[in-house]
C-alpha cells in the first residue's frame, strides 16, 4: 500500500506575517505508520514548501499512484482546502481512498461524511493508532468495524465506531517523520518570529489541556486531558533537529506549556546538552508565570525568547463567561512585565465580539492593550469553532451569520453582538489594530529597543502591510 499525506495550497494567516512551517501533524502520522506498518510506502507532498499549486498537486498525485490520500486539515478556516484536496483526489482516481481528520473534521463528522461523496473515512480525535489500524483492515489484517475512532459510509449508512481512548505514554511515540521532508527543512521559516534564515521546527512537548475555557476546542477534542512527553525525550527532538536538519527556531505547541517543575526540568536537560543557538516559542498562561517567575531566568538561559499569552479582555464578565479562571488584569500586567524583565518578548491576544461587547466596551479593552503593553497584540474576533461550547451555544440561538468555513480565522467576523452588526466588529478589530500598532511612541520603542528580538520584530512589522490586509477584509 502507498499512502500520500498532503498539505494542500492554502494561505496562512496573514497576521502573524511571512512563514511557513513544517506540516508537524502529518509528519507525526507518517511517522507512526512507518514504525507500525512495514508494508505501506510513504510520500509527504508539502505544497507550501515545493510551492506547488492545484495542478502541481493533482500532477503529483498522478504520478505517486498512491492508494491512499490523507490531506491535513489544521484548523476550520482550512476545511474547504482539505476538501478541495479529496476531491482533486477522486478526479484523478476514483478509487483512491480519502482519509481527513482534526478538530474540525472530528466535531462535524456525521455532516461531513453526509454532505461530501469525496471523504471515504474521518479518523476522530487522535490520530495515529486509528489510521495504523485503518490501513491493517484495508489491507486485509482486519475489520473497519473494529477499528475505534473511525468513522465511514457503508452503503447508504453512516457508521461511527466507538471512541479511541488516548495514548497514555506519549513518549511511546515514534518521532515525527521529519525526513520525509528533509529537502525541506532549511526552507522552514518564521519570519516574525525568527527570520528567514532561521530554519524553523516544530517540537510538541503535550497534548491537551485540563482548563475547559468556552471559546477552545483543545480542550474538547482531548478530553480535557493532559498528557505530557518527558523533558530528556523533548530536548532529544530539539538536538535532533538541530544536529540532523540545522533547525534552531522551535515551536513548542504544548497548548499551555504549563510552567513548574516539568518546564525546569526541560530547561536543565537544553542547556545540559549545550543547544546554545537554539531559541523556542511557547504559550503559558499569564498565572503560571506569575506564580513561577523564579522560573523565567533559567527558560530565558535556555532559549526561551517568545511567549504567547492570552490577555483576551478586560471586563471580569467576559473573562467569567469565557471561563478564564486565574485571569485577570493584574496577573495579566504582572506577566508582561515579568517577561520584560526577563528579556522574554511578549505576544498578547485579546478578543472581541462577545455577545455583550460595544462600541464603549472594545474601546475599554482598546485602553486595557495598551495598558497591559505586551510587546505586541494580536487582536482576534470571536469565533465559534465548531467542537467549542460557544459554537454550540450560537448555533441553538441563531447567533451565526457565516457559515463560510475559510473565515473562521479569528480575522473575520462572523457572529454580530447584541449592539454591533458584524460589518462594525469587523470595523472595530481593525481599530484595535490600528491603536496599538498606530502608537508612535510604541513604534520608536521597539525599533529602538535593547532587546534584539523586539527591535527586529517592530523593524519587520514596518515593512509589512498588516493594516492594509486588514483593510481588504470589508
Amino acid at each position: 500500500m502507498r499512502i500520500l499525506f498532503v498539505e494542500p495550497p492554502k494561505d496562512f494567516w496573514f497576521i502573524m506575517g511571512q512563514y511557513i512551517p513544517p506540516p508537524f501533524g502529518i509528519l507525526a502520522l507518517a511517522g507512526y505508520i512507518e514504525a507500525h506498518n512495514d508494508s505501506v510506502e510513504i510520500e509527504v507532498v508539502d505544497c507550501q514548501a515545493e510551492g506547488l499549486d492545484w495542478d502541481g498537486l493533482r500532477r503529483r498525485i498522478e504520478s505517486s499512484q498512491p492508494d491512499v490520500v490523507a490531506p491535513s486539515g489544521l484548523s476550520t478556516s482550512n476545511a474547504y482546502v482539505v476538501l478541495r484536496a479529496a476531491e482533486l483526489t477522486k478526479k484523478v482516481d476514483p478509487g483512491i481512498m480519502t482519509v481527513v481528520g482534526g478538530q474540525h473534521f472530528t466535531a462535524l463528522v456525521d455532516e461531513a461524511l453526509r454532505a461530501y461523496r469525496c471523504i471515504d473515512f474521518v479518523v476522530r480525535g487522535e490520530g495515529e493508532m486509528t489510521l495504523s489500524e485503518l490501513v491493517d483492515a484495508v489491507e486485509g489484517r482486519g475489520l473497519l468495524s473494529e477499528v475505534k475512532g473511525l468513522s465511514f459510509r457503508k452503503g447508504g449508512e453512516v457508521i461511527h465506531n466507538p471512541d479511541r481512548p488516548l495514548i497514555c505514554d506519549l513518549g511511546s511515540l515514534p518521532y515525527p517523520g521529519y525526513h520525509f521532508v528533509e529537502e525541506h527543512m532549511k526552507t522552514y521559516y518564521f519570519a516574525l518570529m525568527a527570520d528567514k534564515n532561521t530554519p524553523f521546527a516544530i517540537v510538541e512537548g503535550s497534548r491537551g489541556c485540563r482548563h475547559d475555557c468556552s471559546y477552545c476546542s483543545q480542550w474538547g477534542f482531548w478530553g480535557r486531558n493532559h498528557r505530557a512527553k518527558s523533558p530528556e525525550r523533548i530536548a532529544d527532538e530539539m538536538g535532533r533537529l538541530r544536529e540532523e536538519y540545522g533547525s534552531r527556531f522551535f515551536w513548542l505547541t504544548d497548548d499551555n506549556l504549563g510552567l513548574g517543575e516539568r518546564t525546569s526540568d526541560l530547561c536543565n536537560e537544553i542547556i545540559k546538552r549545550d543547544l546554545y543557538d537554539v531559541t523556542w516559542f511557547c504559550q503559558a498562561r499569564c498565572d503560571d508565570i506569575v506564580r513561577n517567575k523564579e522560573l523565567l531566568p533559567k527558560m530565558r538561559e535556555a532559549g526561551n525568547t517568545w511567549m504567547l499569552l492570552g490577555l483576551d479582555s478586560s471586563s471580569s464578565e467576559i473573562l467569567r463567561s469565557f471561563r478564564r479562571d486565574g485571569i485577570d488584569g493584574s496577573k495579566a500586567k504582572g506577566a508582561v512585565d515579568l517577561l520584560r524583565e526577563n528579556d522574554v518578548f511578549s505576544q498578547g491576544t485579546f478578543i472581541i465580539g462577545h455577545r455583550s461587547d460595544s462600541h464603549e466596551s472594545i474601546e475599554a479593552l482598546r485602553k486595557y492593550a495598551d495598558w497591559a503593553d505586551p510587546d505586541i497584540a494580536t487582536f482576534m474576533t470571536l469565533t465559534p469553532f465548531p467542537g467549542t461550547d460557544i459554537f454550540e451555544v450560537a448555533k441553538r440561538r441563531g447567533w451565526i451569520e457565516d457559515w463560510n468555513w475559510s473565515n473562521y480565522d479569528m480575522v473575520h467576523a462572523v457572529m454580530p453582538t447584541e449592539r454591533l452588526t458584524r460589518e462594525e466588529v469587523q470595523e472595530e478589530l481593525y481599530g484595535c489594530y490600528d491603536s496599538f500598532f498606530g502608537s508612535w511612541p510604541r513604534r520608536y520603542r521597539g525599533i529602538m529597543s535593547k532587546n534584539p528580538i523586539t527591535r527586529r520584530t517592530y523593524q519587520y512589522l514596518a515593512r509589512q502591510a498588516i493594516m492594509t490586509g486588514l483593510r481588504k477584509l470589508f
